[in-house]
């Protein structure tokens, strides 16, 4: 499908080999699309959404407590889902006491994943895919690995998931408000890509653009947008107040030409969905 906002054709002039784009409305409806939306890309830490509403589906069954101790000593579920826990970015050593740094972690979203699997007695990957792959389409989606970084999918099942935060249906709204929320706030940390940011706001799996800069959304967004990048090339946000979600995924790594080209294309989309 060939957009109806203008804005996605953009991504051709991206210096990417390929790249795939769409825009979902709050109310399900799709804005438009670019490129192979049926393509599966690695998701880098795109992944980490898809694992946190696994974890929020396994807090509202009964399986898991968001505070019941998680991870390291006087860590917690919220803790891990928040990038609380003290936990180093990618090596099981704590670093920090619990609540008291966003020390950003991919060690932290394992732990997540090992306590659900043993809690619900299934492999974490299986877990995903029962809570929320198989009951929202995403048949293109798998975890693949690490479920901080290890998933695979499409423009087109990522559709359906953005679809499903703005309007959800396998959770509470009241869950999906308090994961687009600030969690811990006022903590200082590091945005990987964008340096040191005080404060360094984030919900339970999802990062608060609020007032970051520099940051790999628009200069319009508002501070209420929430989602998460991956060093694959790939973006997921979120704006409550533009009312729709913007999936963006390449096969170029995450670097300078991202910095560059995102924000601009993400303030031509939201000035599209203005005009529309």
């Amino acid at each position: 499908m060939q957009s109806s906002l203008p804005s996605l054709a953009s991504i051709e002039n991206w210096p990417v080999p390929t790249a795939a784009a769409a825009v979902v409305r709050a109310d399900g409806t799709l804005a438009g699309s670019h490129g192979p939306t049926g393509r599966r890309f690695p998701l880098a830490s795109v992944t980490k959404p898809l694992a946190a509403y696994a974890v929020l589906v396994a807090y509202e069954e009964g399986a898991i407590d968001l505070d019941e101790p998680a991870g390291p000593e006087g860590a917690t579920v919220r803790h891990l889902l928040a990038h609380t826990s003290g936990l180093a970015f990618d090596e099981n050593r704590v670093m920090a006491a619990p609540g008291t740094r966003r020390i950003y972690s991919n060690t932290g979203f394992e732990a997540l994943g090992d306590h659900v699997a043993k809690a619900a007695d299934i492999p974490f990957a299986e877990y995903l895919r029962l809570a929320v792959l198989e009951p929202l389409g995403m048949t293109a989606t798998s975890l693949e690995g690490s479920p901080a970084k290890d998933a695979v999918s499409t423009v087109d099942d990522l559709v359906r998931f953005a679809a499903e935060v703005q309007a959800p249906r396998l959770l509470d709204p009241r869950t999906v408000l308090d994961a687009m929320s600030v969690t811990y706030p006022g903590l200082t940390g590091i945005l990987p890509g964008y340096g040191h940011q005080r404060p360094n706001d984030w919900g339970l799996g999802f990062e608060i653009r609020d007032g970051k800069s520099p940051h790999w959304t628009g200069a319009g967004s508002s501070p209420r947008t929430f989602g998460h990048f991956g060093q694959s090339g790939t973006f997921l946000w979120i704006d409550p107040d533009a009312r729709a979600a913007c999936v963006a995924l390449t096969d170029r790594p995450f670097g300078a030409w991202a910095v560059e080209a995102w924000p601009p294309f993400t303030d031509a989309v939201l000035a599209d969905l203005r005009a529309a």
